[in-house]
């Protein structure tokens, strides 16, 4: 994807503001704490990986849209936002901890930011349901995040296919074979899910459509459709 490992010096200096927005909202009206920015800095090189191909900051841009898009279903929106920028803060195609890693990372980071201890574990939590993305009934931070990043499933057909070819192009180390039978199994997976996405607005906008890409892309892997 041509655009997904850069961006422009307004969109970085964008982030950084929505970084700082979400941040001073976790801290609370009259906190103190330490500068925003070096954070988001940071964090901003971490998404810049070269490694990266789908995980880059154009994912992240997304992800932290839909939470807006789906912010009033959040009990704590500016914690849910926070999670967004951890949740592939670590990111090696290869290991298979990355959210492990990412969750620690907001640990520490959130903590000396000047974040609540109950407010870090929070963050945290909200990034380690990303392995699983099943939040639970009465999760609604939980449901807003996991539902924000799966929004691409539900992609129209040419951002759909630029997402496949992403995705690919990070496995670039894995064999063909090997990716596609690998791949199959995650997008069955999926497709066995109950459902998707958890919020009211993804279940009626986005399951559906979603589904069908799931659908159609195994069928391009040679799998029988779930």
């Amino acid at each position: 994807m041509a655009d997904s490992d850069t961006a422009s010096a307004a969109s970085l200096d964008a982030l950084r503001t929505r970084w700082s927005d979400a941040l001073r909202a976790a801290r609370g009206t009259g906190a103190e704490g330490p500068d925003p920015v070096p954070y988001a800095d940071h964090l901003l090189k971490r998404w810049a990986e070269p490694q990266r191909r789908y995980h880059t900051l154009a994912h992240l841009t997304a992800v932290l849209d839909h939470v807006d898009t789906l912010a009033g279903h959040a009990d704590e929106p500016h914690l849910v936002r926070l999670a967004a920028w951890f949740h592939d803060a670590v990111y090696l195609p290869e290991r298979s901890e990355n959210e492990e890693r990412s969750a620690r990372l907001a640990e520490r980071a959130l903590a000396e930011a000047g974040l609540a201890p109950a407010d870090v574990a929070e963050v945290a939590r909200l990034v380690r349901l990303t392995v699983t993305h099943a939040p639970g009934p009465e999760d609604r931070n939980g449901q807003v995040l996991c539902d924000a990043d799966l929004a691409v499933l539900a992609s129209a057909p040419e951002a759909y296919a630029a997402y496949t070819r992403a995705v690919r192009e990070e496995y670039a180390f894995v064999p063909e074979d090997a990716f596609r039978t690998g791949r199959a199994q995650i997008l069955a997976q999926l497709l066995a899910l109950p459902r998707l996405f958890h919020t009211p607005q993804g279940a009626d906008e986005w399951e559906p459509r979603a589904r069908a890409n799931l659908r159609k892309e195994l069928a391009e892997l040679g799998a029988a459709p779930a």
